[in-house]
């Protein structure tokens, strides 16, 4: 090993050389961990080269890059080639988003589901209740769903253009659970997926619990950027793919069918498993843009499609359907088996009920009215920021001067409002574009979310005279 001259050169991160301990690579990951949990290397710090810090410690290079690796599996640090090793935006801090403690604050943050609509799902609970096979809800019989439960699924899905047999639909508890039972049944820790730039945050979250890494994409007006996509899968070995087609979360960017289709090809050629997470469809199918068919028929063997009922039909009873290739059954009965064991057949029964009875049609055309009258709300307030989905539940909202988001949403926790920075939905190194996630589906009446719009405009027009 080199006889070093770092002792008084100045490093972003220099961990203590008497304190090593073998195996070394093992003992700089969890240095490194410790010093990024607790606060001693900021977000978006620049590492030391791996070279550099290999010579300062007196060590092979390999053992840094080792150390490097288990850092970036875990989420906690992210490398760009030609730029360097960066401490991950949000690898200190939890970025699930849930609706804890705002009883006190006007909810602009946590996206529900316009919860007005629940009367009629209340109607269908009593039919439910009242039917001479209930009992045979209640045990542990057919554990990806009962036959006529699939029947419904596929019946619903076809507005959205799926094709499917009932052998490749699942029942599961909701996306999120769909979610964990892809990512757990398809892929290993270690193994990457490629991601929106900005995506959902309970996905980065869950990644990083499952020690998967993210690989964010660029994007533009119509997704995720094919060329971009081309790039690193050719010179990183990719396994999977996340989009969200629809109203993608957080940015309301529609995916349109052409580029569906180019995407489709690069996940031909890599033989990439897409998670399509198509949660918002039913505000999109037939009716706006160029939503032709979901990406699931383009590539069936190599896909997963999610379909939850949360946003479209009732957020509390917690049902999704798993839509899967033949290739993929196997794994993921499997994961249903040992992590489901099995989904309540009581409350899909009562989706069920709403589907056939056409009352689920009903509370969706409800919830499209509600959603143009506060978007049109939004509008009123925020008139240059209306691209995405005029019906979506939430807005993109670019803002500029804030490069913090955890001091930024404390400011406005403070004026009474709850919302969600960009930085929350990043899933990968930083961006010097900041926006504002709008939720306008959480508020109890259009009343209170005129009033947080309000408070919300009048501090970004005060920051920006500042």
């Amino acid at each position: 090993m080199p006889v070093n001259s770092f002792e008084n050169y100045p490093m972003s991160w220099k961990p203590d050389k008497q304190s090593l301990k073998r195996p070394y690579y093992q003992f700089i990951a969890l240095q490194l961990e410790h010093d990024i949990m607790n606060g001693f290397l900021a977000p978006s710090t620049k590492l030391p080269p791996q070279r550099e810090l290999a010579d300062y410690l007196d060590l092979n290079f390999t053992t840094i890059t080792r150390a490097y690796k288990i850092c970036e599996v875990k989420g906690l640090i992210y490398a760009i080639t030609g730029s360097g090793t960066f401490v991950a935006p949000n690898a200190a801090h939890s970025i699930t988003i849930s609706t804890d403690k705002t009883a006190n604050y006007i909810d602009l943050g946590f996206v529900a589901s316009f919860e007005q609509t629940n009367t009629i799902v209340t109607e269908a609970i009593q039919k439910v209740v009242n039917k001479n096979y209930l009992d045979q809800l209640l045990n542990y019989n057919d554990p990806t769903g009962i036959p006529h439960q699939k029947a419904a699924a596929l019946n619903w899905m076809e507005a959205f253009g799926i094709k499917a047999t009932q052998d490749n639909v699942a029942i599961v508890s909701g996306t999120q659970n769909a979610l964990t039972l892809a990512l757990a049944s398809l892929f290993e820790p270690g193994n990457r997926i490629a991601t929106d730039f900005y995506t959902f945050s309970n996905f980065i979250e869950l990644a990083k619990m499952l020690h998967i890494q993210l690989i964010p994409i660029p994007g533009d007006q119509f997704g995720m950027m094919p060329d971009e996509l081309e790039k690193q899968c050719s010179q990183l070995n990719i396994h999977g793919i996340f989009l969200m087609p629809s109203c993608s979360n957080p940015t309301t960017v529609m995916i349109s069918d052409l580029r569906k289709h180019e995407l489709a090809s690069i996940i031909r050629k890599y033989r990439l498993i897409l998670i399509e997470d198509d949660i918002h469809a039913f505000l999109t199918a037939g009716i706006l843009f160029d939503y032709q068919q979901p990406m699931y028929n383009l590539v069936p063997e190599q896909s997963v499609y999610l379909c939850g009922t949360s946003k479209s039909i009732c957020s509390g009873l917690r049902v999704a359907y798993m839509v899967f290739g033949d290739a993929l059954r196997k794994k993921i009965s499997h994961g249903i088996f040992n992590i489901n064991v099995k989904t309540s057949s009581l409350d899909v029964e009562v989706i069920t009920e709403l589907i056939l009875s056409g009352k689920a049609h009903e509370i969706v055309q409800q919830k499209k009215q509600l959603a143009e009258t506060v978007n049109d709300l939004y509008s009123s307030y925020f008139p240059l920021n209306t691209s995405g989905h005029p019906l979506c539940f939430y807005r993109w909202l670019p803002i500029h001067g804030h490069s913090n988001g955890v001091n930024l949403e404390a400011d406005l926790k403070k004026l009474g409002i709850r919302v969600f920075h960009s930085d929350r939905f990043l899933s990968g190194h930083a961006s010097s574009e900041k926006y504002l996630r709008i939720a306008l589906s959480s508020t109890y009446s259009i009343d209170e979310l005129n009033t947080g719009l309000k408070v919300l405009s009048q501090y970004l027009d005060n920051q920006k005279k500042c």
